[in-house]
């Protein structure tokens, strides 16, 4: 079965891990999911990843992170572009997620960053998702 957005599938998978308090968990790579994924690291949303070959196929093993109640940190991610519909903002319009607290990840013409460096870049882009 063919996966029509693999961004949304990747987000829904990380989202019912982190929810079912599972340690780690095994994605497909592809090139925008590992920038994502390097995004939510250094975000501090996730303790690490890397690159595993699961039945000689490229994949993330991506580490979910706890606090000390061993709550999950990742509260809420949420796709916004889908393959039907894309969602664009420019640099002056970029929405802030829980008054600043949240992270929107962004696809622009510098490489997929967050909104607050695409802010501070002065470019606009795709809003991927947003994560708090």
């Amino acid at each position: 079965m063919s996966v029509s957005d693999p961004v949304a599938d990747m987000l829904t998978i990380i989202r019912n891990a982190s929810s079912a308090e599972f340690e780690k968990v095994d994605i497909r790579t592809s090139k925008l999911k590992l920038e994502i994924i390097k995004i939510l690291k250094n975000e501090g949303y996730i303790k690490n990843f890397k690159k595993v070959s699961i039945d000689d196929k490229p994949s993330i093993r991506v580490f979910l992170k706890y606090d000390d109640k061993n709550q999950p940190v990742i509260n809420g991610i949420k796709s916004v572009s889908t393959p039907g519909r894309r969602v664009y903002s420019g640099y002056k319009d970029m929405p802030r997620v829980l008054n600043g607290f949240g992270t929107v990840i962004v696809s622009s013409s510098n490489g997929v960053i967050t909104g607050k460096k695409a802010v501070q870049q002065n470019v606009g882009g795709e809003i991927i998702c947003k994560v708090w």
